[in-house]
């Protein structure tokens, strides 16, 4: 499958994609919302990089206790579950005067079952696409993602200077409920991908399964770790130039997009399995430049160049995918959503630490840095171990040959 409208042809693909639309621009808004309420109350840029981080943070309590419901709950109930969850807990975020403690004690219980979508949600598109259309797919939801953020962010700006943080909070419920509704009634009824009962004793079981194979723990690290360090650089945007936030998030969403257009639908298998390094070094590169506290349209420039770079995680997946038995797809994918996302919030919790004791500017340039180093690190252990899909064969014990 090599066309994108291919995809909505496919059955259930439409309405899994609907929903993780709406899911996607309600994190948008709500993610920027909440995290100029606590800059404005707080004045801090720690807290406010981790207030919008936070959710990723949390879902390394997921990815240990929850995660092996990814292939062993019902997806559609599981799903619909998750983002009516999501919902209830952002309309609380809206509540006047609610406590710093309260806000992050909420922001953590999302985090938590966030981990469990992301499984739930990456494990569901294998079985309702075959193998050969898994990226192309994927590379569709990121570009969906991409768009979303552009227009989430600037629509979450304008509500957040017109009418107020709170008013986009109830918005984004309001998004994550219509994800729910969408989910209800347009899938099917699926059985489990696998049997037993969900529980933390079957999800370290998993785990270790999943990390005992050298070959994917270097694909798990290269997508967890440069990643993660470059979005501790986009956290520290509200406090860098607060009055062009949600400008500066846009624009590097319309990088991503860029870089997954070009990844997942202009250059063949051949080429694009060669381009992880350079991608990852291109994710962090341009925002070494922020040592030298450009202007606005500068610091937009090196986020959109920078964000082409985030195409390499469509490369990594697929060889993940390639690397992982069918029975623990979702828990796979799910254990690097949940990986990726924990290591943004470490990494927002870094870079603001950093920003606190020198600026935002030095701070993104660190970041920056040890991107780069952590690449160039991973590309030097893994050199001749990372097979493209095509070459790539799983035991029946899940270790990769």
């Amino acid at each position: 499958m090599s066309s994108y409208r291919g995809l909505f042809r496919t059955p259930e693909f439409t309405p899994l994609f609907l929903s993780s639309a709406a899911h996607t621009a309600a994190q948008t808004v709500s993610g920027l919302a909440l995290g100029t309420l606590v800059y404005r109350a707080t004045d801090s840029p720690l807290l406010s990089a981790v207030s919008m981080f936070g959710p990723s943070l949390a879902q390394v309590l997921g990815a240990t206790f929850l995660l092996s419901g990814a292939d062993r709950l019902p997806p559609r109930t599981a799903l619909a579950g998750v983002a009516l969850w999501f919902a209830a807990g952002t309309a609380v975020l809206a509540v006047p005067g609610l406590s710093l403690w309260a806000v992050f004690a909420v922001v953590l219980a999302q985090g938590l079952v966030g981990a469990l979508g992301g499984g739930v949600r990456w494990g569901l598109l294998t079985e309702i696409l075959p193998p050969e259309g898994y990226l192309t797919g994927r590379s569709l939801f990121n570009m969906m993602n991409g768009l979303l953020q552009i227009t989430g962010y600037a629509i979450g700006g304008a509500l957040v200077a017109v009418l107020s943080p709170r008013a986009a909070l109830l918005l984004a419920a309001l998004l994550y409920a219509t994800s729910a509704g969408i989910l209800r009634l347009g899938l099917t009824t699926r059985p489990p991908r696998a049997t037993g009962r969900p529980s933390a004793a079957a999800t370290w079981r998993a785990n270790a399964l999943l990390w005992s194979s050298r070959p994917r723990r270097l694909v798990y690290l290269g997508l967890w770790i440069p990643n993660g360090l470059v979005v501790g650089c986009e956290s520290l945007f509200v406090s860098y130039d607060p009055g062009a936030a949600g400008t500066l998030f846009a624009c590097a969403a319309l990088g991503m997009l860029v870089g997954d257009v070009i990844v997942g639908r202009l250059l063949p298998p051949e080429v694009r399995s060669r381009l992880v390094v350079p991608l990852l070094l291109l994710l962090a590169t341009p925002y070494a430049c922020f040592a030298l506290r450009p202007d606005t349209p500068v610091a937009a420039s090196c986020a959109v160049l920078a964000s082409v770079g985030f195409g390499a995680s469509l490369v990594q997946q697929e060889r993940l995918v390639a690397l992982t038995p069918a029975e623990l797809r979702g828990h796979s994918l799910g254990l690097d959503s949940a990986g990726r996302l924990t290591m943004q919030g470490v990494s927002a919790a870094v870079a603001g630490s950093v920003a606190q004791l020198t600026s935002p500017a030095t701070a993104v340039t660190v970041m920056a840095v040890m991107s780069v180093g952590v690449t160039l690190t991973l590309a030097t252990a893994g050199r001749g171990r990372l097979p493209i899909p095509a070459e790539i064969a799983v035991r029946a014990d899940g270790s990769a040959k």
